[in-house]
């Protein structure tokens, strides 16, 4: 009863989690289409979430922690249902059971944990040493140069492109699930689903986007 009771713990703790970081994700995709429609709107909010000392100190480590949280509390997960199911394996027919996206989260969390490993280095870091160690005066119409210049390299729109087609597919199953676990189950269940799959498909579509409208209009014509 304790195991599965921690078990039942870990995966609400995920979910919860989860549903945090899918805030994020909007506010982030919000913020970034901008650059897109409204280049110096894109500078005042930039220049706003950059130099706002509530988000910096305290909404900034909460989210890295709540990243590092979920990716960690994945692996415990995956690897727990890993040993529940081993004695099944012989018989365990893949598709027949689950789709490909809820069997293989492990796989694209790791890709976008990996992504995310990158953007930190593309911008946060590039912040940090702007703002903290080289102490240049502040600019606030720098953000938008910046940015389209990160999209400049084939390459790097090429893996931001990849890595947002595994975050499609990593949250098809991981929104949904995620209202499943902390015991969403009424009459609007069904309008949730279909609006976490939407989710899943429209937001990443949207950042791809915005990364190869950046990348094209930078290439001569």
């Amino acid at each position: 009863m304790g195991i599965t009771s921690s078990s039942i713990a870990r995966k609400v703790a995920m979910a919860l989690s989860g549903l945090f970081l899918i805030i994020f994700l909007t506010q982030h995709f919000v913020i970034n289409i901008t650059s897109v429609v409204a280049p110096d709107l894109f500078n005042s909010w930039s220049h706003f979430m950059g130099t706002n000392g509530l988000v910096q100190f305290l909404l900034q480590p909460i989210l890295i922690f709540a990243v590092v949280f979920h990716f960690v509390m994945g692996f415990i997960l995956e690897l727990q249902n890993r040993k529940a199911r081993s004695v099944r394996y012989a018989s365990y027919k893949g598709g027949a059971a689950a789709s490909w996206a809820s069997r293989n989260m492990i796989i694209s969390g790791l890709v976008i944990l990996a992504f995310l490993g990158l953007h930190f280095y593309d911008f946060w870091v590039p912040e940090i040493v702007h703002k903290y160690i080289e102490t240049h005066p502040e600019d606030p119409t720098r953000y938008y140069a910046e940015t389209v210049h990160k999209f400049e390299s084939p390459a790097r729109v090429t893996i931001y492109v990849v890595s947002f087609v595994l975050l499609a597919v990593h949250l098809w199953h991981g929104f949904a699930s995620s209202f499943q676990s902390v015991g969403w189950n009424n009459k609007y269940s069904v309008a949730l689903k279909g609006f976490t799959k939407f989710f899943a498909v429209a937001i990443p579509l949207g950042f791809v986007f915005i990364a190869l409208y950046h990348h094209l209009n930078q290439i001569p014509h």
